[in-house]
């Protein structure tokens, strides 16, 4: 019989009860995948338990659960040195699984779960913040990080992604543009916006395409920012519409710095970060993800 390498999964607390999951991980097991589970209860345990990967020798680590999961493993991993890190395998249990639907993962558990264990490790960009912080998916800023951080958590369940959506234009009575300066090579860009996306994947907030050409492979991030007067014809353009959009304002850079006069926060794929001044950065491969053969993120 072959001889399989270990792999750990880090399963989100929330989501421990999935009984789909827990037949999927039966199956693997009795086809001799040894595969060890640990569950999420606060934050830092994501990274306590990639630590314990690396001890234990496991070939793969699984974030399983939503961005918040896949962002704590990631980072954590990241921090590893080379020879010590397993690759990242996904399986998605959050609400709106941003990275790991436009990554194309099955949504079916034992098929998301196969792909995580013995899929084709890719090497993949992450993004990094000021240094100490990182982002696998995207970066967003101004109006949209209200709305993913006040969404609250009953309409977020009801209505899965959408939501963030939904929310947001119930909100629009309390927009306000972030003033911002935002510099890269060859680029330079001083005003007023109301959604900032910086995208190493391509969508956040439960479906938005707001980096819609984004690889995570390509040793660069994808810019987006939507001007304050053209918000809502902004956000029905792009529900609506592939066509290039006159209202937003785009680049294709390695790094770039944010400035802003007050402070602006920033959700690193869910991940709250405030201050007045941001230094974002590509790191080319970064990290090693098992990614399905037609993954639309690869270049």
């Amino acid at each position: 019989m072959e001889k399989h390498s270990l792999t750990l999964a880090i399963l989100n607390g929330k989501s421990a009860g999935n009984e789909e999951l827990r037949a999927a991980v039966a199956t693997l097991r009795e086809e001799g995948f040894p595969l060890e589970i640990r569950v999420t209860w606060e934050h830092g345990d994501g990274e306590r338990y990639v630590h314990e990967a690396v001890t234990l020798g496991a070939e793969t680590v699984i974030a399983a659960g939503g961005d918040g999961t896949v962002n704590e493993v990631a980072t954590a991993l990241a921090r590893l040195s080379p020879e010590n890190r397993p690759v990242l395998g996904l399986v998605p249990l959050g609400t709106a699984n941003d990275f790991a639907t436009s990554a194309g993962i099955p949504e079916e558990m034992e098929n998301a779960l196969r792909l995580a264990i013995r899929g084709k490790a890719s090497a993949i960009d992450l993004a990094r913040v000021n240094n100490d912080r990182y982002f696998i998916n995207m970066a967003t800023g101004g109006f949209g990080t209200r709305i993913t951080t006040e969404t609250p958590e009953k309409l977020k369940s009801a209505l899965g992604g959408v939501s963030y959506f939904i929310h947001g234009l119930m909100r629009m009575d309390t927009l306000k543009a972030d003033s911002c300066t935002l510099e890269g090579p060859d680029f330079h860009w001083q005003g007023d916006a109301l959604v900032i996306g910086i995208g190493n994947g391509r969508q956040a907030g439960g479906g938005q395409r707001l980096c819609p050409t984004a690889l995570i492979n390509d040793g660069r991030l994808e810019l987006s920012i939507a001007t304050s007067q053209e918000l809502l014809q902004t956000l029905v353009h792009k529900l609506t519409s592939d066509e290039e959009n006159p209202n937003l304002i785009t680049a294709s850079l390695p790094w770039l710095t944010i400035r802003a006069p007050n402070e602006m926060t920033f959700n690193l794929d869910g991940e709250p970060l405030t201050g007045t001044e941001f230094r974002i950065e590509v790191m080319p491969d970064a990290l090693e993800c098992r990614l399905p053969p037609s993954c639309e993120l690869l270049a």
